[in-house]
Order: structure tokens, then C-alpha cells, then sequence
């Protein structure tokens, strides 16, 4: 199993023998066969600002190293996030279907006022609030999961503990819950045959589905007392309450992805990096204090979104290039976690690190994800609640990785629980 890790001692990466000027990481396939690194590792040594004249996507920048990205993801002036002007994906601002205004791909002011109006939810208080909910919830699922028989952890594990906290979060139905992890899924979907969708129409009808939903939810909330649930929140606050329908679902599609991604795809990622990397999973049955360290090590090891894009409203200096006006910028943090010259040994997963939430997986500047303390709250409480009841979580085939430049994440992971003996 691969982990995207780079054996100097071997031969050479084909990818040293292509041409610089044709290189082009936007692409899915190299994503879910875990073979994109060798990419962002010649770009960081050679040409960490790298154009690519030509992709699917049409022209852009690639940001590969840790600093350079640092510097795009602060300077909101230069480098925009506005959904008018192509938004936060690479693919943003294609001619597939009209932009969902959201507030992550927003510029300050507007950004701001619409981000604090649901960052209650988030908050240090209401976290601590949440967190006996969400072990009593971890625990449920652990002791129902089959003992010596193989399972998919992604469906009964990540899915299932994501789903329930998103449904709390927005106070849906917990029998709804399945239906937020699926449009998710479907925000994030490349339509292509034998695809999550295989065609944009049938994808632009589950939206009206998913849209519809949500405005049956906004109706309740809007006629009801205010509540600490972030569509109350959004019904309520004097920033929001008046925004279209349209923007307002823009927003859910927003918590929606962010909700759901980071947590799911690290627990599923956490289970195959110690079992790629049995020398920590040892480490960690030993010394259960490690979770939270651990925890981040897998958010750098997984950085669950492997890009976020801007563009360019001035032109501007990055890494000695030029970027101007008009033109597409895409922050690879999944390279930017594996630069080395900011992290030692960045291809090792090491859960004991000297400064393991030294990462970018979350963003930085205005746009860092407002949910990240809750992922973390997540994932610790679920690895501390494994800790107790299984001495091993064992990796027993291939996972299934998603295709996508997006989102970096696990469609499928075969485990199994072995028996006490």
C-alpha cells in the first residue's frame, strides 16, 4: 500500500523524464491511485510557483511549497476567494452550472459577517458541550461493529459517527443523517460514467433535493425562538437572515463538505497510516496520551482537501513569478504538507512530532476552517474509545480512494476486528 512516501534508493520517478512545462497535478486519476507525489515533489525542488498552460481546468498556478502557499492564503487583497470570480476549486468558474455564493468564497467584509453568524456553533463552549453526545455516540458504534469478520470502516465507522454530529449541528432528523453524508458526497463528485453521478443534469437534480431540504429546515427555524443549531443561526442573525435562498443554500453546501470531509477521511485515514506504520500504532497502544498528536499528524498525513483555490485580482510577486490580474492560483496543501523544508522527514507518519499541528490541512488567514476544533474533538474522542476496546483495527485489502482534486479521501477500506484471544 502506498502512502506517498518517496524511496530515494529506488530508480527514478518517471516523472523526472517529462517535460517541467507539462506538468499538471489537477488530475483525478493520479489522486485516487495515490501516485501524485512524485509530481508536487519535483515542483517543489524545481519549480514550486509552476504554470500549467494547458488542462482541463484551462491555465493556473500551482503553489507546492509550505511558505509560498502561506503567504497566497493571507493576502486575501491580492488573491481572491469571491465565487464570481471562480471561487475556492480549481474547477470553480467553469461554464457547468452558476456559482453558489458561500461565504468561504467570499471576500471580507461580506465573508466575515456571515462566518461569525455561525462560529457559535463551533465555539470552545458548545464544543465541550458536545463532546459527551459525541463519545456516547462513538461508543454505540464501536460495540456494534462485527468481531472477526470483515467490514468497510468508511461506512460503518467514519460515515456513521460524521453524519450523526452534521445532523446535530444543523438539529436534523438523526433518521436524515445518511442524506447529508450523500449530498456531500455529490457536491464533490465528478460526474463520470459508473460515477457517485455520472452526468451534471443528474447532478443538478439531486441539488434541487438537497436544496429543497434545506429550505424546509430554514422555514421551521426562521418561524421558531432562535436555537444553537447553525441553520437557527443563520435564520436569525441579523447578517444572514435576510440573504436569498440560493445564498443561503450555498452556505449549508459549505458546512455540508466541511462538516463531513475532514473528520470522515482522517478517520478512515488514521486507521491505514498506523497500520501502514505499525512501529506507531505500537507506539500509540503503549502511550494513549499520543491521540491528540496523533490526530494531527494524520490530518498533515492526510490533508483531507488537497487544494484550495484564488484568483488574482493584482498583479503579484510569489517565489520570484509573477501572477497577474485574472489569473488562477491553486494552493496544493497537500504538497505544502510535505515540503520538507518546513517539516523533517515529511513523507514519515509520526505520531509523537516535536510540533505535530504544524500543518495546513485546515487553511490559514481569514479563510481557516472554522469546524477544525470540532474535527479534532472528533477524532480524538473516537481514537479514545477504540483505544479501550480493540487492541488492533487491522487494514485487510486496498482501500478505495476518491477520485477527485479536491477532496482526498476513502471511498471504501476493507478491516477487520480480530477476536480476543
Amino acid at each position: 500500500m502506498s502512502d506517498g512516501s518517496i524511496d530515494l534508493g529506488r530508480t527514478r520517478d518517471p516523472v523526472y523524464d517529462l517535460p517541467l512545462e507539462s506538468l499538471d497535478p489537477a488530475q483525478p486519476a493520479l489522486f485516487q491511485a495515490d501516485t501524485i507525489f512524485p509530481i508536487f515533489e519535483r515542483l517543489r525542488a524545481e519549480d514550486p510557483v509552476h504554470f500549467t498552460a494547458e488542462s482541463e481546468h484551462g491555465p493556473y498556478w500551482s503553489i507546492t511549497r509550505y511558505d509560498d502557499i502561506m503567504a497566497v492564503d493571507t493576502n486575501h487583497q491580492a488573491f481572491s476567494s469571491d465565487f464570481l470570480k471562480g471561487g475556492i476549486t480549481i474547477a470553480g468558474g467553469s461554464s457547468n452550472f452558476e456559482p453558489l455564493p458561500m461565504f468561504i468564497a467570499m471576500d471580507p467584509p461580506r465573508h466575515d459577517v456571515q462566518r461569525k453568524a455561525v462560529s457559535p456553533a463551533v465555539s470552545p463552549a458548545n464544543l465541550q458541550l458536545m463532546a459527551p453526545q459525541i463519545r456516547e455516540r462513538s461508543a454505540a458504534i464501536l460495540d456494534g461493529l462485527p468481531i472477526g469478520e470483515e467490514f468497510d470502516w468508511v461506512d460503518l465507522v467514519s460515515k456513521e459517527l460524521t453524519a450523526m454530529t452534521l445532523a446535530t449541528l444543523f438539529d436534523a432528523p438523526q433518521e436524515d443523517r445518511r442524506k447529508l453524508t450523500y449530498w456531500s458526497d455529490v457536491v464533490t463528485a465528478i460526474p463520470v460514467p459508473g460515477g457517485l453521478v455520472e452526468t451534471l443534469e443528474e447532478k443538478l437534480e439531486i441539488f434541487a433535493e438537497y436544496q429543497a431540504y434545506f429550505a424546509g429546515l430554514w422555514n421551521q427555524k426562521v418561524n421558531a425562538p432562535p436555537a444553537p443549531d447553525m441553520i437557527s443561526m443563520l435564520a436569525h442573525h441579523p447578517a444572514t437572515r435576510d440573504m436569498a435562498p440560493r445564498e443561503f443554500f450555498g452556505n449549508v453546501v459549505l458546512l455540508t463538505v466541511g462538516g463531513n470531509d475532514t473528520t470522515r477521511n482522517t478517520i478512515s485515514g488514521s486507521i491505514l497510516a498506523l497500520n501502514q506504520n505499525p512501529d506507531q500504532y505500537a507506539k500509540l497502544r503503549a502511550d494513549p496520551s499520543l491521540i491528540p498528536s496523533m490526530v494531527s499528524e494524520t490530518i498533515r498525513w492526510q490533508t483531507p482537501l488537497a487544494h484550495m483555490r484564488r484568483t488574482c485580482v493584482v498583479d503579484t510577486e510569489v517565489g520570484g513569478k509573477l501572477i497577474r490580474e485574472g489569473e488562477k492560483v491553486v494552493m496544493w496543501y497537500v504538497s505544502g504538507n510535505r515540503d520538507d523544508r518546513v517539516i523533517a522527514q515529511p513523507n514519515a507518519y509520526i505520531i509523537d512530532r516535536e510540533r505535530p499541528r504544524q500543518h495546513i490541512s485546515f487553511g490559514f488567514g481569514i479563510h481557516r476552517c472554522v469546524g477544525n476544533r470540532l474535527a479534532e474533538l472528533q477524532l480524538t474522542i473516537i481514537w479514545e474509545e477504540i483505544l479501550k476496546r480493540f487492541p488492533e483495527v487491522r487494514v485487510v485489502g486496498e482501500p478505495k480512494r476518491t477520485y477527485s482534486t479536491f477532496v482526498r479521501g476513502y471511498e471504501t477500506l476493507p478491516v477487520v476486528i480480530p477476536a480476543r484471544n
